[in-house]
């Protein structure tokens, strides 16, 4: 799988335990392209989040290999795991995951600071200015609307300019004009960036603006991917 910045080698992972325990992934093999964005697409069920955290090295396979640029993410420890998910890859979730105690700038800073970035706030204060949020700096969650919150989230997630932008349902808890909004955005600063987005969503608008969408069924791809003919322009 050479030249593909994800590599998805044979992977399979069960979740549960004992007799409740669920076969999610059967034998899933995947390359996403460098710049590519790909969404996955398929009812609920069929193991689309659990395929989107597993890239994420959220979730290790039982079985099977996920590389990441060419580095095998199943055979790093938790320690080495979690320092390159902070430097390589930013994850922004359908719930925002935005800590209610901290404000919108130090929920943005915070990632960097665990990095041991040098500015965390100011590149913080850089990336809220960029997703039209540099009013609302010192807001906490709980004071900010459904559609900034996942702002917050989405310049959380790009502050550490990674190469890889994972999205669960990055607009699923949102109205579709408001939604609409964020995936203009996610896509314009995807674009803007040459980062590659990998994005699970219900939404066939949304899946279309993809470069190409990947079908499961049952934890399996159902069909060849295809490419969607869409530009991911904002």
């Amino acid at each position: 799988m050479t030249g593909k910045i994800i590599a998805l080698e044979d992977v399979e992972l069960s979740l549960g335990d004992g007799a409740a325990r669920v076969e999610v992934l059967k034998g899933i093999s995947l390359g996403v392209e460098q710049g590519e964005a790909v969404g996955l697409v398929g009812p609920s069920g069929s193991g689309k989040s659990t395929l989107l955290m597993v890239m994420a090295g959220l979730e290790r396979p039982d079985r099977g290999r996920v590389l990441l640029d060419g580095e095998d993410l199943t055979q790093l420890g938790e320690d080495e795991l979690a320092r390159v998910r902070g430097a390589r890859i930013g994850i922004v979730f359908q719930s925002f995951h935005l800590v209610p105690t901290m404000t919108a700038l130090e929920n943005v800073a915070l990632p960097l600071e665990l990095a041991g970035r040098p500015g965390a706030f100011r590149r913080a204060e850089e990336e809220l200015a960029i997703v039209g949020l540099g009013k609302r700096l010192h807001h906490y969650p709980s004071q900010l609307s459904g559609g900034e919150q996942q702002r917050v989230a989405i310049a959380r997630a790009l502050a550490p300019d990674p190469a890889v932008l994972v999205a669960d349902e990055p607009t699923g808890n949102l109205d579709e004009a408001t939604g609409r909004a964020v995936a203009d955005l996610l896509l314009g600063l995807k674009r803007e960036r040459g980062a590659t987005l990998v994005l699970v969503t219900h939404d066939l608008a949304l899946a279309r603006r993809c470069d190409r969408t990947v079908p499961l069924r049952a934890g399996r791809i159902a069909e060849a991917d295809a490419p969607t003919g869409a530009q991911d322009a904002a």
